[in-house]
């Protein structure tokens, strides 16, 4: 059970290239299928409350990476030379140190071994998606109950005896 004290960290790209809708935004263009991704994990953050880390493979560009916060996500782009898979194993050791619950995201079968074999739980992008479309659909639930539970919030106040004659000129009663 995941608890608001865990983190996740997810190989970004390993997420696109499995997901069917960003792998169809990827061929159009990898900005947006970046982006998207980054709001369906800020969802999934806010509704479980995990801190949630997204790692992007920069290993051909060269350059120091870069980590910065977005929608309260931590995002990481890799050092030159560095694979998305090197740095979650360097950081999955960094963080288990301090005994958080670490869950990676990875359909990388090797990469879910190490970072196994290191502490860390393993979660392919197929079930972080399952649980990422669950918790929409639980959002959207209880948005639902509170709509249907605010509507007519004027005539729950009345009286009985106001909402009766509202009634009857309702009716065209006098």
């Amino acid at each position: 059970m995941k608890r608001r004290d865990d983190i996740l960290l997810v190989d970004g790209y390993n997420m696109i290239g499995a997901w069917p809708v960003l792998e169809k935004l990827k061929a159009i263009d990898l900005e947006e299928a970046r982006d998207k991704l980054l709001d369906m994990l800020a969802d999934y953050q806010g509704f479980t409350g995990m801190a949630v880390y997204i790692i992007f493979d920069a290993h051909q560009v060269p350059g120091l990476g870069a980590t910065f916060k977005h929608h309260k996500l931590t995002i990481v782009y890799t050092k030159e030379k560095e694979t998305a898979d090197e740095c979650i194993e360097r950081m999955v050791v960094e963080l288990y140190k301090k005994r958080r619950h670490l869950y990676v995201a990875t359909s990388d079968l090797v990469e879910q071994h190490v970072a196994f074999a290191h502490g860390a739980l393993r979660l392919s992008a197929r079930e972080l998606l399952i649980e990422i479309e669950q918790n929409r659909k639980q959002i959207e639930l209880t948005l639902m109950e509170e709509t249907k539970s605010r509507r007519n919030t004027v005539d729950n106040s009345l009286s009985l005896e106001i909402r009766t004659q509202l009634e009857r000129l309702r009716r065209g009663e006098k």
